[in-house]
């Protein structure tokens, strides 16, 4: 497992505990701080003392999650990799579930449910697997394709899916961006011969309370146009290699989830540009010929004139 982390003292433990409680227990990890400025260093320096499994690197100067992705990919030397955002926490059964299907089909990579974990005033607590991460995962499908299996496009992160080490050689992270995972992941999909999914939720991923997750600053003009370009990307991957049911699933998706919200933020930033922006990806969708198989909630269809 990859494991990298920033400033996320406060839950690196929870993320480090979530490997040791592994009813699969032949896993190492490579424990990367990029950069922080808070315990996350020691605490990652802790693991690796205490016990063998875990690995630790650190660099001084923070090169971001996808560069420190890309950091650990060089240093795996296992059969499987897979990913654990240092902040986030593995469920009991994930790595058994996800090496064990992959052992059995001899797929590329394997795919898991994921749900949300919030806080609620003392602690956080995991959600239900949401209704588009449920369609990309549930029921079980073993050796698909994303022609076979269009909606598996929905799942989008890196931290919910282990691959054989060997499907990673062409693959690497975007760096210096914002949600980096999701034009990999569109060719992680594309790239595949084959990719197996489970619809067991085997990660809890952490929304912090203070708010400073990377989905959480959307309305921040350079992370909306991180946002904007890797919806754009991972939709460019998806029409190059032919997979136009998969860009209408994502189209669907794209314009019941992604699109209202920053309508939304759009209505009263302060920054036109911002507005423009949204107004522009708006546009550009409504051009793709898969538009006219999209069929969104709606309610939003309306709005998509705006």
């Amino acid at each position: 497992m990859i494991v990298p982390g920033r400033d996320i003292a406060a839950f690196a433990a929870a993320a480090l505990d979530s490997l040791r409680a592994q009813t699969e227990p032949r896993w190492r990890a490579i424990l990367i701080d990029d950069g922080s400025v808070d315990a996350t260093a020691e605490i990652f320096a802790d693991a690796a003392a205490s016990d063998p499994r875990f690995r630790m690197i650190r660099h001084e100067e923070s090169i971001g999650l996808g560069g420190a992705r890309n950091a650990g990919l060089e240093l795996v030397d296992t059969e499987f990799l897979g990913f654990l955002d240092g902040d986030d926490e593995l469920a009991p059964t994930a790595l058994e579930r996800l090496t064990g299907t992959l052992a059995e089909t001899g797929s590329d990579f394997a795919a898991g449910a994921y749900v949300r974990s919030r806080f609620d005033g003392e602690r956080y607590v995991p959600g239900r697997v949401q209704p588009w991460v449920a369609a990309a995962t549930d029921p079980a499908r073993s050796r698909t394709t994303i022609f076979e299996h269009p909606r598996a496009s929905a799942n989008i992160v890196a931290w919910s899916k282990v691959s054989r080490t060997e499907f990673w050689t062409d693959l690497r992270f975007p760096e210096g961006v914002a949600y980096e995972d999701q034009i990999v992941a569109q060719r992680m999909y594309t790239h595949a011969r084959a990719f197996d999914v489970i619809p067991d939720a085997v990660v809890r991923w952490r929304l912090r309370a203070d708010g400073s997750s990377i989905t959480q600053g959307r309305a921040r003009l350079p992370v909306l146009r991180d946002y904007l370009t890797a919806l754009r990307g991972g939709i460019d991957v998806l029409r190059s290699a032919g997979a136009h049911g998969a860009v209408t699933a994502r189209l669907e998706l794209i314009l019941t989830m992604d699109v209202p919200p920053l309508q939304e933020i759009a209505g009263t930033h302060p920054d036109p540009a911002y507005a423009a922006e949204v107004s522009a990806f708006i546009a550009e969708l409504r051009s793709l010929p898969e538009f006219a198989d999209a069929h969104p909630d709606p309610s939003l269809v309306a709005a998509l004139a705006w």
